[in-house]
């Protein structure tokens, strides 16, 4: 089906969201931080990113910019945090996130959301 990155620095979350995900079909990349996540969309361009807000080093929000920096169509881009507050969902939807789900969150949340997103654009060919 598409092809999903999973950008979080926590072991059992990235866990998580690979199995729900893989289930459902796709396929599965996983980075732990910022640098690799840039380096992993870089070296082969996901349909959507499920990507951590606060991560040590490059912040989700500087991988999101780095996302957004990118040439061609925008990849959807699904961010997740533990602090959810005003300032930092409005900072997301400047910066260019397509959703903004806080901490915890259900597995299936994740999945309906990128099964949305997916919907709204064609899938690219590998």
């Amino acid at each position: 089906m598409a092809l999903i990155l999973v950008v979080d620095d926590e072991p059992a979350i990235r866990q998580l969201l690979t199995d729900v995900l893989e289930l459902d079909g796709h396929e599965v990349r996983t980075a732990a931080d910022g640098l690799a996540a840039l380096s992993a969309f870089e070296a082969r361009r996901p349909d959507c990113v499920v990507l951590d807000l606060m991560m040590p080093g490059l912040d989700g929000y500087g991988v999101l910019r780095g996302i957004r920096g990118q040439d061609g169509d925008p990849v959807p881009v699904i961010l997740l945090t533990a602090a959810a507050d005003a300032d930092s969902a409005a900072r997301a939807w400047a910066d260019g996130a397509d959703y903004y789900l806080a901490k915890p969150f259900g597995a299936d949340e994740v999945l309906y959301l990128i099964r949305g997103l997916l919907r709204e654009r064609p899938i690219a060919e590998v």
